[in-house]
Parts: structure tokens; sequence; C-alpha cells
């Protein structure tokens, strides 16, 4: 009777098991399909991420709609353009890791409105040969060796070399340097020009005093300063105007944002020159302290175009000189073809001279 009391509990507590076992299973079923049907869809996962992507192709695609009001913040952006495209990888991770479709497929906004203003710079486009090669450098104020760096320069062979933040104790070192190389040379405060071909009509440019107190500065304190000087190659195929300019430097902080005052004084008076320049051949060689880009040389750019756009490879960057991360040193012309473009060795200086062959 025992054994038949004990047979019929373990027969019994069995079939509670099993019950509770396909209860716990339903549960489970009922659970898993709640949480299949509540989850979001690969098309409805990272609102946020998908946001941040639009967001980033719309600064890139608006970037001169950025308002300089407050802090220059426009001029900021468009200096820094190109790096904008280091996110677009960053949000491609993430946007796979949540296995979101949404931040995925909005992610074409900014790689194509990148490929739209950067993609030309990825290819070689510069030409062998020209009828005359250019180049500009900042030496650099502070230059430990400025007779090595003169001796760099001149070993580039190129015809015409613009210099930049030349002080007055380093002048004789680079005169002494480049004499042989260069017969004909000029030098304006703290530009000059060494040329193989003769120079003429030579004067400095007002960059420094522009505006209404500029004719109150005597004239001997205005050349101490000076940072621009325009003159005239002779070329076997006719005039060309060349200009050199050294403008105001551009400083990022937390009071003034990213102060260019100076900068854009200087940019507005040299625009002004070359637009009033009779010579239809015109380059322009210099430390321009911003990239073209940038909203405030609009006067420049309109009547000259960049040698590195047009015939460089990549973005030619030129500072600072370790590790070289914006191009502010330019070459740009007009009614001459540009055929090359590049940036030569490290010279010592904090920044990289720049480059360029052009044709008639």
């Amino acid at each position: 009777m025992a054994q038949v009391d004990t047979a019929e509990a373990e027969t019994g507590q069995g079939g509670a098991d099993r019950r509770e076992t396909g209860i716990g299973t339903w549960r489970a079923r009922v659970r898993r399909a709640t949480h299949a049907v509540s989850r979001p869809g690969p098309w409805k996962r990272g609102p946020l991420l998908a946001a941040l992507t639009l967001l980033l192709g719309l600064v890139m695609l608006l970037h001169a709609k950025i308002p300089n009001r407050i802090g220059n913040l426009g001029s900021l952006a468009e200096t820094f353009l190109p790096w904008l495209g280091l996110f677009v990888p960053v949000l491609l991770a993430g946007a796979l890791w949540r296995r979101s479709a949404s931040a995925v497929v909005a992610l074409l906004l900014p790689v194509l409105v990148w490929l739209h203003l950067f993609g030309g710079l990825l290819s070689d486009k510069s030409h062998p040969g020209s009828d005359l090669t250019v180049a500009a450098h900042n030496v650099n104020a502070d230059n430990p060796d400025p007779a090595r760096t003169a001796r760099d320069l001149a070993a580039s062979g190129v015809d015409v070399l613009a210099l930049e933040e030349i002080t007055p104790q380093a002048k004789p070192l680079y005169e002494k340097e480049l004499a042989k190389a260069y017969p004909y040379h000029t030098v304006q405060g703290t530009v000059g020009l060494w040329s193989k071909l003769p120079l003429s009509d030579t004067r400095p440019i007002d960059i420094v005093d522009y505006g209404p107190l500029a004719d109150t500065k005597p004239l001997d304190k205005k050349m101490t300063t000076n940072r621009a000087l325009r003159t005239t190659v002779a070329t076997d195929r006719g005039p060309l105007a060349v200009y050199v300019a050294h403008l105001g430097s551009a400083r990022v902080n937390p009071r003034a944002g990213f102060w260019t005052a100076s900068r854009d004084r200087g940019a507005q008076a040299l625009g002004e020159a070359v637009a009033a320049e009779r010579n239809e051949r015109v380059v322009l060689l210099g430390d321009l302290n911003g990239t073209m880009d940038d909203r405030a040389f609009a006067g420049i750019t309109a009547r000259l175009r960049s040698v590195q756009d047009v015939a460089g490879k990549g973005f030619g960057f030129t500072w600072p000189a370790t590790f070289p991360m914006v191009r502010i040193d330019q070459i740009l012309v007009r009614g001459v073809k540009p055929e090359s473009s590049w940036t030569l060795p490290d010279t010592g200086s904090d920044h990289l001279p720049v480059a360029a062959g052009i044709s008639w």
C-alpha cells in the first residue's frame, strides 16, 4: 500500500513539474515574442546617430551659411573643413555597432558632400614641364639656422623665390646665401623676393595699417613692419606681376573665439591691390594665414585661383611643418596656366615651402 502511495505521489509530482515546465516554456515564448515585437527594427535604431550624421553633412554643405557674428565660427569651420571628413568613419563604426540602417544611409550625405568639396584634390593633376617655377616660404623669425634654410631653398632650383618673416638680423644671411643663385632681389620690410630674372616697378603694399589711420603713420615706421610687396618680373614671355604677402596671424582663444581681425584687414587690402593690377598675368606668393575655403579671402579668390587646386595632388598642407594640418601658405595666379604644385622638404622653419610650375 505504501509503495502504491509513493508511486502515485511521484507520478503526481512529475505531472506538476511537467505542467510548470510547460508554463515556464510558454511564458518564455511569450516574452521572446513580446521582445521581438517591441524591439526597434534596423531602420528605427540609432535615431540620435542618424541625426548627428545628417548634421555633419549639413555643416559641410552649408558652411558658407554659418555666421561669423559669434567668434568667427564660420571662418573657423571653413579653416578645418577637410578634417570634418574624419567624423565619417567614426559615425560609420557607431552605425554598424548599433546595427542602424538609418544611420548608415544618412552617411551618404556627408560622404557625397565631402567628395564634392575635396574629392578632386585626391587625384594628381600636375603636368610635366613649365615656363617658370616659383616658390614661397615663411622662413620663421625665430629660425635657428637661416643660412641652412637659404641653402636648401637655393638648391630647389626655382626661378622666383618669395620669403616671409625676414628679420633684420637674418636678412644679410639670406642675401649672402641666395646671391649666387638669384642675381636680382628686393626686401621690403619683412618680405622679400629673389629672382633669376630682372625685377622692376617694385613697391611695398600697405596691408598692416590699411584703413583710415594708414596715412598718419610715418613711412620709416611703416617700412620696418611692412608685410607685402609688388614687383614685376621680366620673363621672355612678357612682364609678370608678382605679389608677396604675409598676412596677420589668426588665433583661437576662449574670449575672442577665432580672432582674425588683422588678417582679414590685410586680405581686404591685398584683394583691392590685386583688383587694381593692370598686368593680366599675376602671381601671389606668401603666408596668408588661412585656407582658401575661408570666406575672408573672397576678395582674393574671386580674382586669383589656387595652383594647388588646379595642378596639385592632395591638400598640400604646410603648417605646422612637423605635422602639417592646414595649407596657409599659398600660390595663387591669374593669366597663366598652373602646371604643377608641390611642397618642398622641411628647411628648419615651422612652415613647409610651397612651389609651383606655371606656363603661358
